[in-house]
C-alpha cells in the first residue's frame, strides 16, 4: 500500500464570534459573514474529516484508520490510543470576542461526557492592532471570589489579558479559564474534545434573540484557580524543528523554512504540517507536494524520511 500525505476536507462553522478571515487570509470556501472556524483534522462524533486529494479521496480518516492503524497513526501511537485519532485541528478567526470559557480534564470529561479532556495550544497566526487573549487570573483567586465578580459581571477585573502579536503561543492546561480576543486569526491544537464550559458571554444574543447556554456549574469544579503563565516563548533556528510545547498529549514544534529542509523520523507517531504563514513544497518519495498559507497536512506514521522547500513558517505536531 502506498501512502501519501494527506489532506481533508474543511469543515466549517459559523459561530456568533465569526468573520470572513479564514476565507481571505487562509483561502478557505467559506460561504457566510460569521464563520469563526475550520475543523482542519477531526474525528469528532458527526464532524469526521473526508480525505480531499488522491488515492484516498472520499474516505473518512476513520475509515483509514480502521483499516491501517499502525500505519496511520504509529506504533507507540497505537499502542496508546488504539484506533481513536488523539487530537483536532483548527484555524479560528474571531471578529468578535469568543466567550469566556474552561474545559475539563481527562478525568472529568470521561466521567461526565465519555470524552477526552480538552488540553490545547494557540498559535497566533494574525491580530489586529490591540488584539488580546484572556488567559488565566490576575492572582490566584477562589470560588468564592470568582463566583462573585461572575454576578456582578465584573470577571473581567480579576482575569489576565495578554496583548498579542503574529507568532505568540500560548498552551492552556485543562481547568484554565480563557478567551480568545476580538481580531485574531489562530490556529488550534487540541485533544480530541468538543466539551466546552462557557461561563461568561457579555450577554450578546444570537440573531433570534436567544443567548447561548452557560455552564457555571459544571465549570466551578473543573476551574484551575491559581494564576498561571501559559505563554510560550522559543527559537526560530531556520530549516529546523524548533520545540515549542512538548506535553504529554502533543508535541509541536516550529519549522522557519528558508530554502530547504531534511528531516527523517521514526514511525512513533504520524505528524501534522500547518503552514502558518507563506508557501512550501514537500517531497515525499520522489512525489513532490506543494501547501499554501492555511493548509493542513497528516503524514502518515510509516512517511519517515521527507523535504520540505520553501519561504515558510511551519508548525509539525506529533505525539511522543
Amino acid at each position: 500500500m502506498f501512502f501519501y500525505p494527506l489532506q481533508f476536507e474543511p469543515i466549517l462553522k459559523e459561530r456568533i464570534w465569526g468573520g470572513t478571515k479564514l476565507k481571505t487570509l487562509l483561502n478557505k470556501p467559506i460561504t457566510s459573514e460569521i464563520t469563526g472556524e475550520s475543523w482542519e483534522i477531526s474525528t469528532v462524533e458527526n464532524d469526521v474529516s473526508v480525505v480531499a486529494n488522491d488515492a484516498f479521496t472520499g474516505k473518512t480518516l476513520n475509515e483509514l484508520i480502521d483499516l491501517y492503524p499502525a500505519e496511520i497513526l504509529g506504533d507507540k501511537v497505537y499502542a496508546r490510543f488504539g484506533k481513536q485519532f488523539p487530537l483536532l485541528f483548527k484555524y479560528l478567526d474571531a471578529r468578535e470576542d469568543l466567550s469566556i470559557q474552561l474545559h475539563p480534564n481527562d478525568e472529568l470529561a470521561k466521567k461526565r461526557h465519555n470524552s477526552f479532556g480538552k488540553t490545547e495550544m494557540w498559535y497566533v497566526m494574525q491580530a489586529d492592532d490591540n488584539a488580546r487573549l484572556i488567559v488565566g487570573f490576575k492572582e490566584k483567586s477562589s470560588p468564592e471570589e470568582y463566583l462573585s465578580h461572575l454576578k456582578n459581571k465584573t470577571l473581567l477585573d480579576i482575569l489576565d489579558t495578554k496583548k498579542v502579536q503574529s507568532g505568540d503561543v500560548f498552551m492552556l492546561e485543562t481547568g484554565t479559564i480563557h478567551a480568545i480576543g476580538a481580531g485574531t486569526v489562530i490556529a488550534e491544537i487540541q485533544q480530541t474534545s468538543d466539551i466546552t464550559y462557557r461561563v461568561y458571554d457579555f450577554d450578546r444574543k444570537d440573531a433570534n434573540g436567544n443567548t447561548r447556554e452557560l455552564h457555571v456549574d459544571l465549570a466551578l469544579d473543573a476551574l484551575n484557580y491559581d494564576k498561571i503563565e501559559a505563554q510560550r516563548f522559543y527559537d526560530k533556528n531556520e530549516n529546523t524543528a524548533n520545540a515549542v510545547v512538548d506535553c504529554p498529549y502533543f508535541t509541536t514544534c516550529f519549522i522557519p523554512l528558508n530554502g530547504t529542509a531534511v528531516f527523517s523520523k521514526t514511525n512513533d507517531s504520524f505528524r501534522v504540517l500547518m503552514a502558518v504563514e507563506g508557501d512550501f513544497s514537500l517531497l515525499v518519495n520522489g512525489e513532490s507536494y506543494h501547501y499554501k498559507k492555511g493548509s493542513t497536512v497528516l503524514l502518515p506514521a510509516v512517511i519517515i524520511d521527507y523535504q520540505l522547500d520553501g519561504q515558510a513558517s511551519v508548525l509539525e505536531i506529533s505525539i511522543s
